[in-house]
């Protein structure tokens, strides 16, 4: 795996604005949950991983091309974080008619990210 950005307002913005490739936000969200990839055994470990995740998801799922994973990390987000994009970035969401799935998606996994960065802290 590359090397990915840091978890900063900066990183966030990036997937909101599109100037992340969705390998890399979906490699940051696998980070965050405790994935990591064994390069001598080409292997996940997913000893980190919560219980519930690793259950559902042995592997680190797709959260930008699949809907399932991408619920489960909304329902993860505690009730009220549900609103930290735009309450601590100002974001306004997407314009009608400019937004797909994928947008939303990357939305959701931008919100998990800052999330587990304000509860770091």
């Amino acid at each position: 795996m590359a090397e990915l950005p840091p978890l900063n307002t900066d990183t966030i913005w990036a997937i909101l604005k599109d100037e992340l490739d969705d390998a890399t936000v979906n490699q940051l969200v696998w980070h965050y949950l405790g994935y990591r990839y064994n390069e001598t055994s080409q292997n996940w470990d997913n000893s980190g991983v919560a219980e519930d995740w690793r259950t559902n998801y042995p592997e680190p799922p797709d959260f930008i091309e699949n809907r399932p994973p991408t619920v489960k990390l909304t329902r993860s987000i505690p009730k009220e974080n549900k609103q930290l994009l735009k309450e601590k970035l100002g974001f306004k969401g997407y314009k009608i008619g400019e937004f797909t799935p994928r947008h939303t998606r990357r939305a959701t996994a931008a919100n998990w990210l800052l999330n587990y960065l304000e509860s770091s802290n």
